[in-house]
């Protein structure tokens, strides 16, 4: 009895100790990926995903896949924008992504496995100390990223001649649920939209499933439309 009593309590402070663990960060691949190409970043050892953004009806209007290394490198990305017929697959190929069917290099790496520029469109990335993008330039436009302390994306502002438009997130005060977020979209600082997520999460505290709900006040009267996204995620 006195071992059972001893063992219970332990197992309470062993518990409580997993449970209070703090979620990993975003690396600084995965965010500035995302940010990139339009995804929602994962955390931890993730192998390979895809995500597929679906319309009310059902149908499928665009698909992001992946596969990475152990060390966190993109090896593969496929990008699927049915709506618009479009798509690209990217071959990690020494220090460049080459296009995966015709073997053309398209995007130059700097370090191991981080955006650097797309040569044949003069597009050139930027990067803080820690290897976050935080900023792309081409001919006539620019780009700044944010992210918070964990690595999250927080948003960008672009800029194009006399324009610019600001995508604000504001994620949830929980830790876990980074991808429960909302954010506004401001054309020279007049709101033109926003965006509302909701999703269901796994152990790594990645999203299995979402909801999410984009209003369109651009238009008159605003346009509300919702989609679903469902996630496939392998780890190492």
């Amino acid at each position: 009895m006195k071992k059972l009593l001893f063992v219970m309590p332990l197992i309470s402070v062993l518990t409580a100790c997993d449970n209070a663990s703090v979620p990993a960060a975003f690396t600084p691949e995965m965010a500035s990926f995302s940010n990139e190409f339009d995804f929602d970043p994962l955390r931890g050892p993730v192998k390979d995903f895809s995500q597929t953004l679906m319309n009310e009806k059902g149908e499928v209007t665009k698909r992001v896949s992946a596969r990475l290394s152990q060390e966190g490198c993109f090896d593969l990305l496929e990008l699927h924008d049915v709506e618009n017929n479009s798509g690209a697959t990217l071959v990690l190929d020494a220090n460049y992504y080459v296009d995966g069917t015709t073997e053309q290099k398209r995007i130059l790496l700097q370090g191991k496995c981080q955006l650097a520029g797309i040569p044949a469109a003069g597009v050139t990335w930027d990067t803080d100390d820690n290897g976050f993008v935080i900023a792309s330039h081409g001919k006539d436009f620019s780009v700044d990223y944010r992210y918070d302390s964990e690595g999250y994306p927080l948003g960008k502002t672009s800029t194009s001649g006399n324009e610019t438009l600001k995508i604000i997130a504001s994620p949830p005060k929980d830790p876990r649920k980074k991808l429960d977020y909302t954010a506004v979209s401001l054309l020279n600082d007049k709101n033109i939209g926003n965006v509302a997520q909701r999703c269901d999460y796994d152990r790594h505290d990645n999203p299995l499933s979402c909801t999410l709900q984009i209003v369109d006040d651009s238009a008159k009267p605003p346009v509300t439309r919702h989609y679903t996204i469902k996630n496939t995620i392998e780890y190492y």
